[in-house]
């Protein structure tokens, strides 16, 4: 998400600058590779890059084809081969072992529902979204029908080009309630009335990270959360320690008591909570407040036996957590990764939250047997079969 709202910035002061641009869209990777689908890029027709598509391999390239797009007003797909041993071709070595289709769209502000808008609404709000991208491999310099539709959850609203996305809306509407359900993007493709590739693209709101505390140790977490894109919110009784100054990025800070503050505090899928004002009392009010909300991660700064005893307290008062409470909560907070100063932490209870939202465990890759995006790159190999059968069976 950070990197949409770059681009959309990027792109907000390249048209009043009076400067043409082109948006660069990773829609499908078959093996491995640095970005994955859904990474992008703005190049403006002077050479300015916002995002990346990749870890700086391909930029180059796509730069150039980008502002061919921009010069010929005409969108196309490219495939970069980095299974190629070949990769003098690039002027670099790859060595991601993958194959890259990225679509380049040149953006006319003039246009209705251009991609770019489309992705200024995925901003709106905090519900889910699906963002879908139709892209014709078989043709890949003819020109794409792009970034085309937008489907907003709770409205139940579709917002893009007809034209484009019309006749296969029946079987994208179909696949678009499966991504709004598994919460992961899908790539598949449509045979009728001709066979196009579709990205359907699972967007959902950046982390709002609530940080219940003020201290000097906070300090680093905001500046990580910020660097993160994610959306943090101060809360602290300190009106000398939660300030402005003190938290320059933060989206709100908000002073005030503990029972007073709960209520203010919007809570979603996509919310974090810690617990860090080295308070008892104000840290357990918090935690109490919280509770009914089913935030899926709340953490607490401090030893085990900290949220021991605030369990203690919370059952005194006849309020039992539930089995779902218990896994949602993590105290002491972070990864362990032999944290000692402010900034270690920091990284540790964010690397934990990345995680926890992700679901994930947060063990080491080596570990983890085959590939590291072994789960999209075999639902992207079963759909690719699938439509070879069907050629086959034609």
């Amino acid at each position: 998400m950070k990197e949409i709202k770059e681009i959309i910035k990027a792109f907000d002061t390249a048209v009043q600058a009076g400067e043409q641009v082109a948006l660069a869209t990773v829609v499908r990777v078959d093996g491995s590779s640095y970005r994955r689908p859904g990474a992008r890029m703005l190049v403006t027709e002077n050479g300015a890059l916002t995002g990346a598509i990749s870890g700086g391999c391909l930029e180059g390239d796509a730069l150039r084809k980008a502002q061919l797009v921009i010069f010929q007003k005409k969108s196309m797909l490219v495939t970069y081969d980095t299974t190629d041993d070949d990769d003098a071709k690039f002027g670099v070595g790859l060595g991601c072992n993958g194959i890259i289709h990225v679509l380049i769209e040149p953006i006319d502000p003039e246009q209705e529902n251009h991609p770019v808008t489309l992705l200024k609404k995925c901003l709106e709000d905090r519900e889910d979204k699906v963002l879908v991208t139709l892209f014709d491999i078989d043709n890949k310099r003819s020109e794409q029908k792009g970034t085309c539709l937008l489907y907003r959850n709770v409205k139940g609203e579709f917002t893009g080009t007809e034209r484009h996305y019309g006749p296969w809306l029946t079987s994208i509407e179909k696949d678009i309630h499966e991504v709004l359900a598994s919460k992961k993007s899908l790539i598949t493709s449509y045979q009728q009335p001709q066979t196009i590739y579709a990205f359907i693209e699972s967007v959902q709101a950046p982390v709002t990270l609530i940080i219940a505390g003020a201290g000097n140790d906070v300090i680093p977490l905001a500046k990580l959360t910020q660097v993160m894109g994610w959306d943090t919110i101060i809360v602290d009784g300190r009106a000398d320690h939660a300030t402005r100054h003190r938290f320059p990025h933060a989206e709100d800070i908000l002073v005030g008591k503990a029972e007073e503050l709960v209520p203010l505090l919007r809570q979603d899928s996509r919310t974090a909570v810690v617990l860090m004002t080295h308070n008892f009392n104000y840290d357990l009010t918090i935690l109490k407040g919280l509770l009914p909300l089913q935030i899926p991660y709340l953490g607490v700064l401090g030893p085990k036996k900290k949220l021991e005893k605030m369990i203690e307290n919370l059952e005194k008062e006849n309020i039992h957590l539930s089995e779902a409470n218990r896994e949602n909560i993590f105290g002491p907070v972070g990864l362990n990764i032999g944290a000692e100063a402010p900034e270690e932490i920091a990284l540790s209870i964010v690397a934990e939250i990345k995680a926890v939202l992700s679901g994930e465990k947060g063990t080491f890759l080596k570990e983890k047997p085959g590939p590291i995006h072994d789960e999209e790159r075999k639902r992207i190999t079963d759909e690719s079969n699938e439509f070879k059968k069907s050629l086959q069976g034609n």
